[in-house]
């Protein structure tokens, strides 16, 4: 009997809609721990990778499924809060695609990481002695300072990594005590600068409070191509100019920013650069980023973990509109005045704290996930609340450190999918899924940056329409085969496609369903 093989459309929408559920997984490593979990939204276990060395503070899933994990270097020299020394990208299976060491007597990797493209941008110390300090202006320092830099590593195809991009706090201070030494100036006429003085014997290593900015956390901005930061003991977030060479990034010049490596914009205590305004962030902060700009509520706005944003024991998750112009390319401020918004723009109270580490996100839907750290006091679970600020996934005691969520249409997760145990996940369910021929039909590479080959075996004589089909249900390739029968090898060019997820589905005359989802990474 003839078979007819159609194509039919899944639809992947994304609902922003109020009160919604959690959809997707949380990745996150415990604090002192060598294993990196990923669970889905009944809490159970979906993935793991074991390790043989501790994280030392966050991970990451890379867009083709991989990990990305800062861990603690055998045999560091320096150490300090969250220190690491060491980064790796590693496979679904465990298996490490490359391995760089990022520690000697004079710089040590610490804290945060971000993802960079495919590459990834480290925080990291640097020494610089007591005398090297005053000279810059420091005000009689008695003891090597430890201030933060940023280095960009792009897999170099032999197991480890190469330095690609630097950027270095020490070349972008200003010192308003001593006009016969380097750096001199009026703060509050340079807001770009960051005054050496503006904080004072904080602790942290290299003794007499080496780690005085204490920068904690990063994130990227790809459409922007920019960076931003937070420093703990600043009690402040920084956005730097991310286009520019390293030799610009040394400066004050070049760049889409035109302004080299000099701060574009800050926000959160003005009396760090002499100005008045509100000290929206009175303590620690952590995890700044920017909230994804896809249509998503608060898309484009800065989010912190802000952790003392209530009171002293309780943190909030708060959400900044800046003033980003994107004519001029710059943020806007008034001469004279310290950078807006003079408040937060929404503000989340959350029902865990935590006094260190932490992270949050928006996510799609509009749900706001929270990771309230460990440690000091802290309530150490993983949460997510709706709109109404309704609790509806958590709490879950990760004692993570930071913890990130993937939706479920995210890239890695889609590439993950054939490595997990997804029974429990909504994430990968069709209504009525049941294949044809379940074991001999594939597609793949999966993500991919090019094509995709569509395969599999008929052993009866069938007419096949070949499909694939963008978020929106449209049909971007169709092909009519009639009566075939054995091997079928279709391989399919997307190079003039958009990125995205596109979906392949197959359903035969009797109700038996194949679909697939692919990822396409230009």
């Amino acid at each position: 009997m003839k078979q007819k093989i159609t194509i039919l459309t899944l639809l992947l929408s994304l609902q922003f809609a109020y009160a919604q559920n959690f959809n997707g997984f949380a990745l996150y490593n415990s604090q002192g721990s060598n294993t990196t979990y990923l669970i889905d939204e009944n809490e159970n276990i979906a993935h793991t990778w074991n390790m043989s060395t501790e994280c030392n503070y966050t991970v990451q899933l890379k867009r083709n499924g991989n990990l990305i994990r800062g861990t603690k270097n055998n045999g560091n020299i320096l150490s300090g809060a969250a220190d690491a020394g060491r980064v790796q990208e590693i496979a679904p299976d465990g298996s490490i695609v490359w391995d760089y060491v990022y520690s000697t007597t004079d710089y040590l990797s610490h804290h945060d990481l971000t993802l960079v493209g495919d590459n990834v941008l480290i925080t990291a110390w640097e020494v610089k002695t007591s005398t090297e300090v005053n000279d810059a202006g420091y005000d009689n320092s008695s003891s090597d300072k430890w201030p933060t830099h940023f280095v960009e590593l792009a897999d170099d195809g032999n197991g480890g990594a190469t330095i690609v991009w630097e950027w270095h706090i020490w070349d972008h201070l200003i010192q308003d005590m001593d006009p016969n030494k380097p750096n001199y100036g009026v703060i509050s006429d340079n807001p770009q600068l960051i005054d050496i003085n503006m904080i004072q014997s904080q602790g942290g290593p290299g003794g007499g409070g080496g780690d005085w900015f204490h920068v904690n956390g990063v994130d990227y901005n790809e459409d922007l191509d920019q960076i931003i930061f937070s420093s703990r003991h600043a009690s402040e977030i920084y956005i730097i100019d991310h286009s520019t060479t390293t030799n610009e990034a040394a400066s004050h010049s070049g760049g889409n920013s035109g302004m080299g490596g000099d701060i574009m914009y800050r926000w959160g205590n003005p009396d760090n650069y002499n100005m008045s305004g509100n000290q929206v962030i009175p303590s620690a902060v952590h995890d700044a980023r920017w909230i994804e700009n896809d249509g998503r509520p608060n898309g484009g706005f800065l989010q912190i973990f802000n952790n003392s944003g209530v009171s002293n024991s309780q943190s909030s998750i708060d959400g900044i509109s800046t003033p980003w112009d994107a004519t001029t390319g710059s943020y806007l401020r008034t001469t004279g005045q310290s950078f807006g918004p003079s408040n937060y723009t929404t503000r989340y109270e959350c029902a865990y704290s935590a006094s260190g580490q932490s992270a949050s996100d928006r996510m799609s839907n509009g749900n706001i996930y929270v990771n309230a750290s460990g440690g000091q006091g802290g309530a150490g679970v993983m949460y997510e609340v709706d709109s109404l600020e309704n609790i509806i996934w958590g709490p879950y005691n990760a004692q993570s450190p930071k913890g990130f969520r993937y939706e479920c249409d995210y890239p890695g997760i889609i590439a993950l999918e054939p490595y997990m145990n997804s029974e429990t996940s909504s994430c990968f369910n069709s209504t009525s899924v049941e294949s044809i021929n379940k074991e001999g039909l594939s597609v793949y590479p999966n993500p991919t940056n090019s094509d995709i080959t569509i395969e599999f075996e008929s052993s009866i004589n069938s007419d096949i329409k070949i499909g694939v089909y963008n978020t929106l249900g449209r049909e971007v390739f169709s092909q009519q085969i009639n009566s075939f029968s054995g091997q079928f090898k279709q391989e399919i060019d997307l190079k003039d496609f958009s990125e995205g997820i596109y979906i392949v589905n197959v359903i035969s005359e009797n109700g038996k369903l194949f679909t697939k989802r692919i990822s396409y990474i230009k």
